[in-house]
């Protein structure tokens, strides 16, 4: 539990960020432009875009359960980070130019110029389901729990009441309030997370005192990010290899929720600088988000941390840590007054910016992606109620799925699980559209429907018969080969069905891997090129250090 001026800290931050959305939505005067209310008005310029990509991706669930996994398995999670900048690059090159290209308000409209209707149609279904399980309803998991351990109030209260004033201002502001409350959020979100890095970093008296640890404990692996092959932990290095781009190239180039920040740039340089930049930003994680966790292991092993409260004996007298709870364990110990209302203040802006992205490109989906294609006569105004009367079943939807997820052991892997079973298909159909001439919409549509449902019968059946020797597999590799099932199955059909296209259709794929980098960009060190080569130099060191 947590005091009075800790609290009091954290009510006024919630309440400065509810405000600043309801401004900048009440500025508009409740605007019924649809292009306004749902893509900013194509304004965005790439430092909101970058930081509104990063508030989105991030949440309270990140900040919890990448410290859970950095005490359990060191930095081995930060290849979600680090691999992510990689995904990020491809993005900015590949994928951005079509987008902007075309401009198409969701992923959907998008895949129906390349492929057809019923490829929107899918996507559309799954974008939407996606989003309420893996952008709201696990972050309100997360933070409901962190909630009811600091403050001692019952999780769905907690939940319930973020919900509503998230729900206020993404409703009235649309897409501009949404990005303009993530900048600030991001900035809050990586100030908390400084600070606990610092306490722990400072408590345990800097990185060869964690070295010596981790070597009297045997447990020197922990801070190696590339692993080898029969590793416990099951992401052997070849696994994030294979593994991590078939996860993050739906998660970043293909999901409504992430894509939506780019969509509303104001032109192709400011979407591609946006994305790289928040690919840089990606590097801080590990450092801020995963290593806290680390050092609250070596903390525990020098007896500075207190385990007592999260640990419980087992019925053979086994002591266990119930590490879910490690990261507001260190909140409540290292801080002093005041910089726990802080960091309460940090995971709040995680879990808010994660829900209230969400949330709007949900009402964008369901606007543009169902209502407008069956009823094309709807006004921008209709469009708009609509959108708003989405968002608030999705909270519901969300809120009731919380029993069920709870019972992941780690919330962090219990996410990647269900993209794992869901990416592949839509990897697929994404990269062969774009690269591929030859890939037709008849393959896509067969693709995305029989990769789906093998996705969600896998998942299905492991989670019934957990010890057979197809649910041993981990959950990246699973990715994988679910994606090399996808493209021989849409490589088949497209010589069975074989493609016919379309006047859009024909504009939609790359000719050649060198003209999406035709584009001369933006002069001097913020030219993409330039700035593609420096991440990827700088993620390749990286990797070289902490091998």
């Amino acid at each position: 539990m947590i005091g009075k001026t800790d609290l009091a800290i954290s009510i006024v931050y919630i309440l400065g960020i509810v405000s600043v959305g309801l401004w900048i939505g009440l500025k508009k005067k409740r605007s019924a432009n649809a292009r306004e209310y749902f893509l900013a008005g194509k304004t965005l310029r790439w430092p909101m875009i970058g930081l509104a990509l990063f508030a989105t991706n991030i949440s309270c669930l990140h900040l919890v359960s990448l410290a859970q996994s950095g005490y359990d398995t060191g930095l081995l999670n930060g290849n979600f980070e680090w691999m992510a900048a990689f995904v990020l690059i491809m993005l900015a090159l590949f994928f951005v130019p079509f987008y902007i290209k075309s401009g198409v308000p969701t992923l959907p409209v998008f895949l129906e110029k390349r492929y057809n209707r019923a490829c929107a149609d899918w996507l559309t279904f799954i974008s939407i389901f996606s989003a309420i399980i893996i952008h709201i309803a696990f972050s309100l998991l997360a933070g409901g729990i962190v909630l009811e351990t600091l403050f001692g109030i019952n999780m769905y209260v907690s939940v319930i009441i973020i919900s509503l004033l998230v729900t206020l201002y993404t409703v009235i502001g649309g897409l501009k309030a949404v990005v303009v409350t993530e900048s600030i959020q991001t900035v809050v979100l990586v100030a908390g997370a400084l600070i606990i890095t610092a306490a722990s970093w400072i408590k345990l008296g800097g990185w060869s005192s964690l070295v010596d640890v981790l070597h009297s404990s045997g447990s020197m692996e922990k801070i190696s990010m590339l692993r080898p092959k029969g590793d416990p932990s099951g992401m052997p290095w070849y696994a994030v290899f294979l593994g991590y781009p078939i996860l993050g190239i739906w998660y970043w180039c293909a999901d409504q929720t992430i894509v939506q920040r780019v969509l509303g740039a104001k032109d192709e340089n400011n979407a591609r600088i946006g994305s790289l930049f928040c690919g840089f930003i990606k590097i801080l994680p590990v450092f801020i988000f995963v290593m806290p966790g680390l050092f609250a292991y070596a903390l525990a092993q020098k007896g500075l941390l207190n385990l007592d409260s999260i640990t419980h004996i087992t019925a053979s007298g086994e002591h266990v840590v119930n590490s879910k709870g490690i990261y507001t364990l260190m909140i409540t110990q290292l801080l002093p007054t005041g910089a726990i209302g802080i960091l309460v203040a940090a995971l709040l802006s995680g879990l808010m910016s994660q829900v209230s992205g969400a949330l709007n490109s949900i009402s964008t989906l369901v606007s543009y992606d169902l209502f407008k294609k069956f009823r094309p006569d709807l006004t921008d105004r209709q469009l708009v109620s609509i959108g708003r009367l989405s968002v608030g079943v999705s909270l519901l939807l969300s809120i009731a799925l919380l029993p069920l997820l709870n019972s992941y052991e780690s919330l962090f892997n219990g996410l990647n699980d269900i993209i794992a079973h869901i990416a592949p298909p839509i990897t697929c159909v994404f990269l062969l559209g774009i690269f591929w001439k030859g890939a037709s919409a008849k393959a896509a549509q067969l693709t995305l429907w029989i990769g789906s449902l093998l996705g969600a019968l896998i998942y299905t059946v492991n989670k019934i018969f957990p010890h057979t020797l197809m649910a041993e597999i981990p959950f990246m590799m699973m990715a994988f080969y679910l994606f090399c099932v996808c493209v021989f199955i849409q490589v088949v059909f497209s010589y069975v069905y074989p493609v016919q296209h379309t006047s859009h259709s024909r504009e939609l794929y790359w000719k050649s891997i060198r003209e999406p980098l035709q584009s001369p960009g933006w002069k001097g060190l913020a030219n993409y090129k330039r700035l593609s080569l420096l991440l990827i130099i700088m993620i390749v060191s990286l990797y070289y250090i902490f091998r």
